[in-house]
């Protein structure tokens, strides 16, 4: 094996010296080591070969280098559009939006993937049921009023339910989001799957003709614990029916508790409904494909009019052929009537017996390119040369990989121009095959096939912003061709929104990985994967070895809303889940729930004249002190009588301490020691009683 040294770190000069020094111990014949020599010429190439050849030895491409990666299972991440829930609830009357409907907020755009209707529906009321009353919740609607409402009480129950009212619903057979915020102050572990409930599910129904129907739902709020969306499909079949409930009448949603075994309670703060979907992207070139060959209506979703091209197919199989746009019919040849209609909308119309030539109907017969002024001034890209890995520049970066795609003009005998659309990845015999490097705006033509010489242009394309298009909740966005004031608004941030992963960054997370302990081993391990179970909400955690016994204690105390959490089987089976596929194979553990200590203090303390609230301050100082749920202290840590004193002395009102002394009230989990008290491993200690005289002193000490 070649060690570095050997290949790049000796000079050409230093080889050569070594190999004419070796020459007297092979041969006795070659005397003459001078520059004239034809064997020292033969060896100067030789050895100027090797040095070539240690140079690139140690070079590594960066295909190879992802190669590598890809081997330990490390690939670049793929770029995503930010997502974003939009309300439609401004609008009074229901308004079609057509597929790449483009909203704004400011300069960066977000388009619809679907052509839908919107604003039809609209929420009018949101009750719940619990301790058999119904109770009112409808200030959820309004953005203005900030009011929690525990929907279902202080004790959620099985059967608990929560309504929403609405004027209408959509149509059967469509889809539908709510958002809904939610009031907590916890933080809460990302779950691997979204949509998976650890502590309570729903059944969600629709009322119809024959009462409530189930309905499919994916709740990503956890049972309404985390802010969220929440996306239902309506059946096709499903028959509505008005519902009345407590005064109110409408179409009703509800969703009844199936499991309710929360860890905090749900506090909602607002409720949107009736939502749709946008993705941060800007489409600066437009295919679409039609499978009608006689007319043909087209919107146009681009912010201006654009500049239209015409490809058409005339037999099954063929590449594609360019029709002109003709506004009068006059002529004859590869045309198409062309019919200019209100809101940039148009229409095309195909005519054998006006041109004599008409696209086949077949599968994608028709191709439309729209394209902006931008892009049709530079729609020229390159020329397929043939050599192998050939990069060609585009004039635009950052680039939504799904939405590309090149047209690639050719010839045919006759000397007729056809045209074929061909997107990134395609891999069939004698297909072009290319890769698009969206981020540096390049694409690398990995195989020619029959497309040398053919004339490269953009057939669509969109750009975005990556991680900016994740904004921040509660903005008002405007909506291109909708004359109106800025009325949709989106209740959640966006997400998901980021660039394609450079070498660098899949290198580093690829490091980051290595130096990451998956296999616990310390008790530190065994805290780090336990703190980072999946969908919990963790304060405390600590762990204990056993060595006698092989086993590590594990102490937890969840982050719940109640005064003295206690650990549910919910979060035991979580954090037994997370360990068993992380422990030793000969390595027990346990967790242990958490148990509370109060501590009593009586302390008497000599105070400065000068300071009214002394006692106050004191009592306060003393509260955090002995408070381990809220305070720096973990579990089984000894409170120290040195500590106490040292920090009820260093308050300003404080001249000094005369008295003290702390007890535990439960000596099962502490005890008492030269003063201080230490509690068990699974032991947390907080304020109990406390006994406090305070004395004025005349002069003061400090």
């Amino acid at each position: 094996m070649l060690r570095l040294e050997e290949t790049t770190g000796r000079t050409f000069e230093e080889r050569m010296a070594d190999a004419i020094s070796a020459i007297p111990l092979i041969t006795d014949e070659w005397t003459n080591f001078n520059a004239s020599d034809p064997g020292i010429t033969i060896l100067e190439n030789l050895i100027l070969f090797e040095s070539l050849q240690g140079s690139r030895i140690t070079m590594v491409s960066d295909d190879a280098r992802r190669a590598l990666l890809k081997m330990v299972g490390f690939e670049a991440k793929k770029g995503k559009c930010a997502r974003l829930l939009l309300t439609a609830d401004g609008l009074k009357k229901k308004t079609h939006l057509c597929n790449n409907q483009r909203f704004y907020l400011g300069d960066m755009v977000f388009e619809t993937r679907k052509a839908q209707d919107v604003g039809d529906a609209h929420m009018i009321a949101v009750k719940s049921f619990y301790n058999g009353e119904y109770h009112d919740h409808s200030h959820l609607l309004d953005r203005e009023m900030v009011l929690p409402a525990k929907v279902f009480g202080d004790e959620p129950k099985v059967g608990d339910a929560i309504f929403f009212i609405s004027d209408t619903l959509p149509e059967p057979g469509n889809e539908t989001s709510f958002y809904v915020r939610i009031n907590s102050g916890f933080k809460r572990n990302p779950l691997k799957d979204r949509s998976n409930n650890i502590f309570a599910s729903f059944k969600w129904e629709c009322y119809t003709q024959d009462g409530f129907q189930e309905i499919k739902a994916k709740d990503f709020t956890g049972a309404l614990l985390e802010s969220g969306e929440i996306k239902l499909k309506f059946p096709q079949d499903m028959k509505y029916a008005e519902f009345s409930l407590d005064g109110v009448s409408g179409y009703c949603i509800r969703a009844t508790l199936l499991t309710a075994n929360y860890d905090i309670r749900p506090c909602l703060m607002q409720v949107d409904a009736f939502l749709f979907e946008v993705w941060q992207k800007d489409t600066r070139a437009l295919s679409l494909t039609y499978q009608r060959t006689d007319r043909i209506r087209v919107q146009n979703p681009m912010k201006v009019e654009g500049y239209i091209l015409c490809f058409a197919r005339e037999n099954k199989g063929e590449s594609y052929r360019r029709y002109e746009l003709s506004v009068t019919g006059g002529q004859r040849g590869r045309y198409c009537l062309f019919e200019r209609d209100e809101n940039r909308e148009f229409t095309l119309i195909f005519d054998r017996h006006l041109f004599g030539y008409e696209p086949a109907k077949v599968k994608d017969a028709v191709r439309i390119a729209i394209y902006s002024e931008e892009v049709m001034r530079q729609y020229h890209v390159g020329r397929v040369i043939g050599y192998d890995d050939q990069e060609i520049e585009l004039p635009f970066s950052h680039i939504v990989p799904d939405s590309f795609m090149l047209i690639a003009k050719r010839t045919d005998d006759r000397g007729e121009e056809f045209f074929d659309f061909v997107r990134p990845g395609k891999r069939e015999d004698n297909s072009l095959t290319y890769q698009l490097l969206e981020n540096d705006g390049r694409i690398v033509i990995e195989d020619a096939g029959d497309f040398i010489g053919a004339e490269l242009y953009i057939g669509s394309l969109a750009v975005t912003e990556g991680p900016k298009g994740n904004v921040r909740a509660e903005n008002l966005f405007s909506a291109h061709g909708i004359s109106t004031e800025p009325i949709f608004y989106n209740p959640g941030p966006g997400t998901g929104g980021t660039f394609r992963e450079t070498l660098e960054e899949v290198k580093t997370r690829f490091r980051e990985d290595v130096y990451t302990p998956y296999t616990c081993i310390t008790a530190e391990d065994y805290e780090k994967a336990a703190a980072s179970a999946p969908g919990l909400c963790i304060r405390k955690i600590r762990a204990v070895m056993d060595e006698m016994d092989n086993l590590v204690h594990i102490s937890v105390l969840p982050g719940t809303d109640e005064k003295f959490p206690r650990l549910s089987k919910e979060y035991i089976d979580t954090i037994t889940n997370t360990l068993s596929e992380r422990r030793l194979i000969t390595t027990r553990f346990q967790i242990r729930p958490p148990v509370y200590v109060g501590v009593s203090v009586k302390l008497t303390v000599y105070v400065n004249r000068q300071f009214s609230d002394s006692r106050e301050q004191i009592e306060t100082r003393v509260r955090e002190l002995l408070n381990y749920l809220d305070g720096d202290k973990n579990f089984g840590e000894p409170l120290t009588f040195d500590e106490v004193l040292a920090g009820i002395e260093s308050l300003d009102c404080v001249d000094y301490v005369y008295d003290l002394f702390m007890q535990p009230e439960n000596l099962k989990h502490a005890m008492l020691r030269n003063g201080n008290i230490y509690p068990v491993e699974n032991c947390l200690l907080y304020p109990g009683q406390i006994m406090l005289e305070t004395i004025i002193t005349s002069i003061a000490v400090k």
